[in-house]
């Protein structure tokens, strides 16, 4: 999907690495996403609400606002968008907890930069089809 569709998929990457977030933003765009990051639950909120976002990749573990809460927000806010849980973090209850919450999919780092893509792209693929299905047709 990438740069091939009308129009490119919009990631949000969120973690509190900012050296891991910038540069998986920017292999997501050589890949031809539009991906932009958020270093906290709260500055991932603020980005949804400004610009809606296809896919969101979110780490679990940062302070304050956790991954799993920021998760339960991201659901109020937009049910239609896809959340990749991404963590180093991870355990089977923590994945657990976020499908539960509506993740549609759990990754655990390092994964590869293809395992990324291809989850992203099957995850806004749903999350376009969630849109139509609701009447919504564009991404506000």
């Amino acid at each position: 999907m990438g740069a091939s569709g009308p129009e490119r998929v919009r990631v949000l990457v969120v973690d509190d690495e900012e050296d891991f977030a910038t540069a998986l933003v920017s292999r997501l765009a050589r890949r031809g996403f539009d991906a932009v990051p958020a270093f906290s639950g709260p500055q991932a909120l603020i980005r949804l609400r400004a610009a809606a976002a296809d896919v969101i990749v979110l780490d679990l573990k940062m302070p304050g606002m956790d991954g799993l809460e920021t998760l339960r927000e991201v659901r109020r806010l937009d049910p239609h968008v896809q959340v990749i849980v991404l963590t180093g973090h991870g355990t089977v209850a923590s994945g657990i907890d976020g499908m539960q919450l509506g993740a549609a999919d759990f990754l655990q780092k390092p994964t590869s930069i293809e395992q990324l893509c291809t989850a992203i792209e099957v995850a806004a693929i749903r999350a376009r089809e969630s849109r139509s299905a609701a009447g919504e047709g564009g991404r506000g």
